[in-house]
């Protein structure tokens, strides 16, 4: 399960990182994305979501079960409790961490798509400014015509501008946060490295504690 999610998330960086940079192979990423969100795409990804959330939640309910099992029977906790809770919240955290960046990669899919839609109404909008710029006649009704079909065009065109720059920022700001997920992400490798040390210095404390069990038993026997 562990190294399942290690891998989603690998695959999910991946998919932040092709984003980021402007690159062939990421419009073909954005034409695969395309293609799931049509049709039983969204409703598939959803289902799987829920479903990832779902045992999110049931792996946080475990964790808080031991913990309240600690408090209430007021005793110590042993070693296997203790392997048992660090698996919960490694996979906890796993499992959050993937949905945050699946979210991440829609966001940004959804900020490119927009850009572009602006870029080619904003270029659409100039070329037929232009058309109305050259096709000007002698007559002044129509040159009045005219000018004031092309002054609002120019807001128009301002007004997209300004969006086109928001998108910027706001596509900007994505590429920080991927960068921050990239830091959080070793800081999660970190952690896991610790954890596994964790778990061999306890499994290997339990084994003992089982053979002094074993050996104690054996000498009430004999």
């Amino acid at each position: 399960m562990i190294q399942l999610l290690f891998s989603l998330i690998f695959a999910e960086k991946a998919l932040i990182v092709i984003f980021v940079f402007k690159t062939p192979l990421r419009k073909l990423v954005i034409i695969g994305l395309d293609r799931v969100k049509r049709g039983r795409g969204p409703i598939i990804v959803k289902t799987v979501a829920g479903t990832v959330f779902v045992v999110m939640m049931s792996t946080i309910y475990s964790v808080a079960s031991i913990h309240t099992r600690w408090v209430d029977e007021g005793a110590d906790i042993t070693p296997t409790d203790q392997i048992l809770l660090a698996q919960h919240l490694l996979e906890a955290s796993l499992m959050g961490f993937a949905l945050f960046l699946a979210f991440m990669i829609d966001r940004l899919h959804h900020y490119i798509r927009e850009l572009s839609i602006r870029r080619k109404t904003m270029e659409a909008v100039k070329k037929q400014n232009r058309a109305f710029e050259d096709g000007k006649s002698g007559a002044s009704e129509e040159i009045k015509t005219l000018e004031g079909e092309a002054s609002a065009l120019r807001g128009k065109i301002r007004q997209l501008e300004s969006e086109l720059v928001e998108k910027a920022k706001e596509a900007s700001n994505a590429e920080a946060n991927a960068g921050a997920l990239r830091k959080q992400s070793e800081g999660f490798l970190l952690e896991y490295d610790r954890l596994l040390e964790e778990n061999q210095n306890l499994r290997s404390q339990l084994q003992s504690l089982d053979r002094k069990l074993s050996r104690s038993e054996s000498k009430k026997v004999s």
